[in-house]
């Protein structure tokens, strides 16, 4: 799959869709291969407000527990309720109906410091 360009990304591996002043938040395709098969989401509650790196949700797959870190700061407005029943789609689809939670920025000024596609596939070859 390749790195949708519409798509801002975080060195922590979150992904952000802007769409006027709210954002929907997601893994990337690498997080999620490399966590392996998610089992469960701890989402944030509607109505909580983060700083832009606070840990806002957690991942439990078979091999880890991984924190997820508000990529701009602002206030949740919506978790991604088919989750809860069907951890599974954060792996299938992490760009789609994977998505985990939408926030209402606060510094839209913040978008500036995500990476770009291109800048986040740099990254991630860097790693591997």
């Amino acid at each position: 799959m390749s790195t949708p360009t519409d798509l801002r990304f975080t060195p922590s591996h979150e992904w952000v869709r802007l769409d006027g002043n709210s954002i929907t938040v997601g893994i990337s395709e690498y997080a999620q291969g490399s966590l392996g098969d998610v089992v469960h989401v701890e989402m944030p509650d509607t109505d909580d407000t983060f700083d832009k790196g606070a840990e806002a949700a957690e991942i439990e797959s078979v091999k880890a527990v991984s924190s997820i870190y508000a990529p701009m700061s602002g206030t949740v407005t919506e978790t991604n309720e088919a989750i809860e029943d069907e951890p599974e789609l954060v792996n299938s689809e992490p760009y789609a109906g994977g998505w985990l939670f939408k926030m209402e920025v606060s510094s839209p000024d913040e978008l500036d410091g995500l990476l770009t596609a291109e800048a986040y596939d740099a990254l991630v070859a860097a790693q591997d």
